[in-house]
């Protein structure tokens, strides 16, 4: 699936922006993505907007997004015959000028639209002054640079838009060439029907007309400045583009059930019921509605019945006892309904859509090696300092609260001391019994990000990830250490494997000997993050400690197959999942002697505030020594 290209994306306003195609398409299985125009294309089911806002202020960049989502979702989709759109599409491809008619009939039809959806909602109509102001400012410059290069037909089309949105009635182009406005000055008169046009049908006339005028002396455009609304159009077989996207196929199945006549007990009867409130032949429409689309056809004639069962939730309504009501608030519960949809949205991608060719692969660390061994110990006397200073700060915090004073408190039990009652205008005169000593209750992971980009740094990545293993194993913190990677040459259709190197699990992981197994890890291949932490979350969620940590070292962003354009989102959902489960999830971003605005804002997009930029990789440990610090301080 196509989300966007090689920008930062602000997660924020694209979940913003899918919620408002659900919404006012009244369609949850359509999914909004950036791209190069703004469409519906019916194959993906997808709504896009255009690229075209991305590097503009915050808010024409919104005006621009949403104004394009408006068109699509509340024009197209409900206003718009896609008879006549397909017809039109069919008979431009045999022109000499496809591409500048395409853009010139979603022009038109775009004003048309436009009119309706500000009628019927005038709160949107700030939003399309704004992108009229835009694009009338990028039509100037455009014609001026089409009128330079010597570019006709784009030049004309710059005209066309620039008639339609000017302030006066008869604006003067003086920078543009006489042909171009001779050819102007014919079209004027109809091109002014837009603003009568009440159906698409008349909107494709309008654009055969002006194409006959200008097909013998153009040839077709060069740019392209609007796509055409719908993409795959000629897949579409109803005339309404709701009912296409709605529409539900006849049964697979074309056999029929074949049954005795003579010994069939169906009696075609019809039975009525009747209420005073509400009379059977007044009643338009059946109690109960199934659609089917995969089985065997019968010769049951539509208008026969079963007998209800209890089961039956289309009957619900009318079983159950009346009787004091409990008085029980469910104010605050999800409606079944709700409940049911995210359960099997959960079970059809359970590690997120994105994933849904991902599979895990389990890959157990070797006993260490002499030279592992070895280059683990010249590692771990270059980090002995941080990891001294952390440890004996972490423990003597530890031993401050086990002795803190337990009486001359403000609550507790009463002391037989009694006399500050009387004296101190806050008297403390409870106590406490000695409490059992406090220590970390805390679990942590630590995934590491094992992708190519990662061979120059991995060296002095483990030197970080020694100092953590070191420190949480004197302090007695159960962690794991887990790199990822997914292998771009096993890739297959269907079939994306991803590993995960256990180098420390929980169950091993305070073990005294097992250390220089980190010196295993090392650069492989691509990375899914999005899929690797929601993997990791799963065993950390499990686990029976209080305040439990998931940390990630990576240094770039994701990119896997079918994955890089929209490896942000998916991870940005991981991350947000992950926490809602009572977890805390930090990224610490790996950088090569610079930090680059873009990866500033990348790991802003996908952790929040909750991400640390290192500079230089080799600073890792001066970086990593306080944040553990910090955490693991929470959690006394």
């Amino acid at each position: 699936m196509y989300r966007f290209h090689h920008s930062n994306v602000d997660t924020n306003l694209f979940l913003q922006l899918q919620d408002l195609t659900n919404v006012l398409s009244r369609n949850e299985r359509l999914q909004f993505e950036f791209s190069y125009g703004s469409f519906i294309d019916l194959i993906t089911e997808k709504i896009t907007a255009s690229r075209i806002w991305d590097r503009l202020q915050e808010d024409t960049k919104l005006a621009g997004l949403k104004s394009d989502l408006y068109l699509r979702t509340l024009g197209t989709l409900y206003h718009s015959s896609v008879y006549a759109m397909k017809e039109y599409a069919e008979t431009i491809e045999s022109s000499t000028m496809p591409k500048f008619a395409s853009q010139l009939f979603t022009l038109l039809e775009d004003i048309r639209l436009e009119e309706i959806i500000k009628s019927s909602r005038p709160g949107t109509k700030t939003v399309f002054r704004m992108r009229h102001e835009y694009y009338k400012h990028y039509f100037e410059s455009q014609l001026a640079a089409n009128v330079t290069k010597g570019l006709a037909t784009d030049e004309l089309f710059c005209l066309i838009y620039l008639l339609l949105f000017a302030d006066s009635p008869d604006p003067a182009f003086p920078r543009a060439n006489d042909e171009q406005l001779a050819s102007l000055e014919q079209m004027k008169p109809v091109i002014y029907r837009v603003f009568e046009a009440k159906s698409t049908n008349e909107i494709t006339a309008i654009a055969y007309d002006l194409l006959r005028l200008v097909q013998h002396k153009y040839s077709d455009s060069i740019h392209e400045y609007f796509m055409f609304p719908i993409g795959h159009i000629h897949e579409a077989s109803e005339d309404r583009l709701f009912d296409e996207l709605t529409r539900t196929d006849d049964v697979a199945n074309k056999d029929k059930q074949t049954i005795d006549e003579e010994k069939n007990e169906y009696i075609d009867q019809r039975f009525s019921t009747w209420h005073r409130e509400n009379k059977n032949n007044d009643r338009k429409q059946t109690f109960l509605q199934f659609e089917l689309e995969v089985g065997t056809k019968t010769n049951i004639l539509g208008g026969g019945a079963r007998e209800t069962e209890d089961g039956d939730q289309a009957m619900g309504t009318i079983q159950g006892a009346s009787g004091e009501s409990k008085k029980n608030d469910y104010s605050k519960l999800e409606s079944l309904e709700r409940k049911e949809a995210n359960r099997g949205k959960q079970s059809e991608y359970e590690y997120g859509e994105e994933n849904k060719h991902a599979v895990k692969v389990i890959k157990e660390a070797e006993k260490p090696s002499v030279e592992d061994m070895k280059l683990y110990m010249q590692f771990l006397q270059e980090i002995e300092p941080y990891k001294r200073k952390l440890s004996a700060t972490l423990k003597k915090t530890l031993e401050h609260r086990k002795n803190e004073p337990r009486s001359d408190l403000l609550f507790g039990r009463l002391s037989k001391k009694l006399l500050p009652l009387v004296l101190d205008e806050n008297p403390r005169v409870f106590y406490k019994k000695n409490e059992e000593s406090k220590e970390f209750d805390a679990a942590f992971t630590l995934l590491v990000d094992c992708s190519a980009s990662m061979h120059n740094k991995m060296d002095e990545t483990k030197k970080g990830i020694i100092l953590f293993h070191e420190v949480l194993k004197s302090l007695k913190i159960p962690h794991s250490i887990i790199g990822f990677w997914e292998d771009a040459n096993e890739v297959k259709e269907n079939y994306q494997p991803n590993y995960f190197h256990i180098v420390h699990s929980f169950a091993d992981s305070l073990y005294g000997n097992h250390g220089p197994k980190i010196m295993q890890l090392d650069a492989e291949e691509d990375n899914r993050d999005g899929f690797s932490i929601r993997v990791a979350s799963e065993e950390l969620e499990a686990r029976t400690e209080k305040h439990k940590f998931l940390l990630v070292f990576t240094d770039g962003e994701p990119a896997a197959s079918h994955y890089s354009q929209n490896g942000i989102i998916d991870t940005h959902l991981a991350v947000s999942e992950t926490r809602k489960k009572g977890m805390d999830v930090i990224g610490m971003f790996l950088a090569d002697g610079e930090v680059q605005e873009k990866d500033e804002i990348m790991m802003k997009n996908i952790y929040g505030k909750e991400h640390i930029l290192i500079p230089t990789v080799s600073d890792l440990p001066e970086h990593f020594a306080p944040l553990l610090k910090k955490l693991l301080l929470k959690t006394i």
